[in-house]
């Protein structure tokens, strides 16, 4: 009877011990595994806490199956929108190239305001300024920090039109 129930026990740790092997699940990055070697490999990390589900991505084309097309997938509308003949197209564009161009103009009046008002670094005191010397550095900075968002939005606008196709006759 002992020998029995010692067999049992036996046969019961020797059941579990798959089980608790697949409890440890390790993180690379954005993939897991639970494979102990490949993770000392990798340099994961061990997840500890709740489950992990992972979802398998499905329908997706990958570059590699799409190489035939040669990249003009990208350029292609997604699936089940309308789509918009030539010359409509060509009026779009140039009513985003109008709005564009007329951003650009305000953005590049802006920065002609911000660089005569900032002064090569040193605009000029206001009110308590004189008094407090912080107030007036902190401004400046401000007035730098601006100025930089400025030519970084005016950049962001040329990149935007650059990427507009020319409007041609044909």
């Amino acid at each position: 009877m002992k020998t029995a129930s010692l067999i049992f026990l036996a046969g019961s740790l020797l059941a579990a011990l798959p089980a608790s092997s697949q409890e440890r699940v390790w993180r690379c990055g954005n993939e897991y595994t639970n494979n102990a070697t490949i993770a000392q490999q990798k340099g994961c990390k061990v997840m500890e806490g709740g489950n992990v589900t992972v979802v398998q991505g499905g329908g997706g084309t990958t570059k590699s199956s799409s190489s035939g097309s040669s990249g003009t997938s990208a350029a292609r509308a997604p699936a089940g929108s309308p789509r918009v003949e030539g010359v409509d197209q060509r009026a779009r564009d140039g009513e985003a190239r109008s709005v564009l161009e007329s951003e650009l103009k305000k953005a590049e009046a802006r920065q002609a305001e911000l660089q005569k008002e900032y002064n090569n670094g040193e605009p000029e005191k206001q009110g308590s300024e004189g008094r407090n010397y912080q107030k007036y550095l902190d401004r400046v900075a401000e007035m730098k920090a601006e100025l930089a968002r400025n030519e970084s939005d005016i950049a962001g606008i040329r990149r935007e039109i650059g990427r507009l196709p020319t409007n041609k006759p044909q």
